[in-house]
């Protein structure tokens, strides 16, 4: 089959036998998917060969960019030695012992001290979920079983982790979900009932959680679940005392806090570790996206000294019953072991920062010449453009009015991939991200606009 037969094939066959994430299938069928073909750098083309700039960074995890030659090499040396065996039943592979040893290491300012392998980010928060109960009762407390997250927040798609997820339009086709997961509100300081004063509101949410873990009560309560930014549920940054009194509370109340390190991990946020840049030490860790940049999928849950202490003592449920079949894949590992060291040794960490702030100076620009951009935010490499239609109400626009579902193709014909996010568009590049390139980026946002509201 020739190139031109082989792209007529899949278009034939696009969305007719693939259902895909996160979509409705009919609407999948009537306006089928762009079909990604190749990628490189910064850049991905369709199957046709047409070159987009890619500001979805696969979904914000592709953090060292596209065909990276390091990471090929890793994975095929590893091909040549084992392509893959199990973790269970008493056996190993090097790669997972190399970066599990990374990652301890990478995590020291942390205090982290042991390392659980899944298969993505949803597998790495059930793993917290699950230890943090087991911890509990492994140390006495066994009425510990509770978990607390930010209504706004995202988690996962496993029973456990949309659980602790707080978006209706995750939750509600698949309800009822667990019991004992509890959500309290965002620290929003752009949508939020009471003040302006950024650190007002710092103080004003870490007091909910206060409060409802003492309506709960402290003795039930497991652990508080949140990601330092939260991505999918906004790209809400909270102010900067957030984090550290969530800390207080927390140690205040003996909860564990467990940080969603999914999407912050591993420089995104212009720090290596999104808790890490607000100053603050989490219990657990949730890894994945950027551990190898998605190379091959891999997620990882990191536990503390205080958690890994606990299985030191003799207890019936000391056993845990844990895991997953591609837990520790040594393809996956030995693609995390090329990726930690080309961020490490491209500093890619300091250049989000640098970028992000060219970047997110542009889009701001965009914010002075269009009314219907109501916020730009951003930290790092994660930043947002939230679209309203009035900026003194800051009434959002439908995530189907036709302005909000006419960007993705305008910027598309532009030459770049954004993710529209219902009244908004999320950036998340790679980490290799050049001012040139979000130069060339926030041009094309803007030309998308103008033809958007002209229309």
């Amino acid at each position: 089959m020739d190139d031109r037969a082989a792209a007529n094939f899949l278009k034939e066959n696009n969305a007719r036998h693939y259902w895909h994430p996160m979509a409705d299938p009919k609407q999948m069928e009537a306006n089928p998917p762009l079909i990604l073909a190749g990628g490189e750098g910064l850049y991905i083309w369709d199957v046709d060969g047409t070159r987009y700039l890619d500001l979805m960074g696969g979904l914000w995890n592709v953090n060292v960019g596209h065909g990276r030659d390091e990471i090929k090499q890793a994975i095929i040396a590893q091909l040549d030695k084992l392509s893959y065996h199990n973790t269970f039943n008493g056996l190993a592979n090097p790669p997972s012992i190399e970066l599990s040893a990374k990652l301890t290491q990478l995590l020291a300012p942390e205090g982290m001290n042991k390392v659980m392998f899944g298969s993505g980010g949803s597998d790495a928060n059930e793993t917290a979920f699950k230890i943090a109960r087991q911890f509990w009762k492994v140390m006495e407390q066994p009425d510990k079983v509770k978990f607390i997250s930010l209504r706004n927040g995202y988690h996962g798609m496993q029973f456990g982790a949309l659980s602790a997820s707080g978006g209706m339009v995750w939750r509600r086709a698949y309800e009822p979900l667990m019991p004992g997961f509890y959500q309290i509100d965002n620290p929003d300081p752009y949508r939020n009932p009471w003040t302006d004063d950024p650190h007002e509101l710092g103080r004003i949410c870490a007091a909910i959680l206060d409060r409802e873990i003492k309506h709960q009560g402290a003795g039930t309560v497991a652990a508080f679940i949140a990601e330092p930014i939260q991505g999918a549920g906004g790209m809400i940054i909270p102010p900067e005392n957030y984090w550290p009194l969530v800390r207080e509370v927390c140690d205040k109340h003996d909860v564990l806090l467990i940080a969603d390190e999914v999407v912050t991990g591993f420089g995104r946020t212009g720090a290596m570790f999104g808790s890490r840049g607000w100053g603050v030490k989490p219990d657990i860790i949730s890894l994945a996206k950027g551990i190898n940049s998605g190379y091959v999928p891999l997620g990882a849950t990191v536990f503390n000294e205080r958690i890994a202490e606990a299985w030191t003592r003799d207890h019936p449920l000391a056993a845990i019953m844990h895991g997953y079949t591609y837990a520790g894949h040594p393809l996956a590992c030995a693609a995390a072991c090329a990726n930690i060291d080309i961020v490490v040794n491209e500093n890619l960490t300091d250049n989000a920062a640098k970028v992000g702030k060219h970047f997110l100076n542009r889009l701001l620009e965009l914010k002075d010449r269009h009314e219907v951009i109501g916020d730009v935010r951003g930290r790092g490499l994660m930043l947002a453009i939230e679209f309203v239609k009035d900026r003194e109400t800051k009434e959002p626009f439908a995530p189907d009015d036709p302005f909000i579902t006419g960007l993705g193709p305008r910027c598309l014909e532009r030459g770049v991939l954004v993710r529209t996010q219902a009244h908004r568009v999320v950036l998340s590049p790679p980490l290799t991200f050049t001012e040139d390139a979000a130069d060339e980026a926030a041009d094309a946002l803007d030309g998308a606009l103008d033809g958007a509201l002209s229309e």
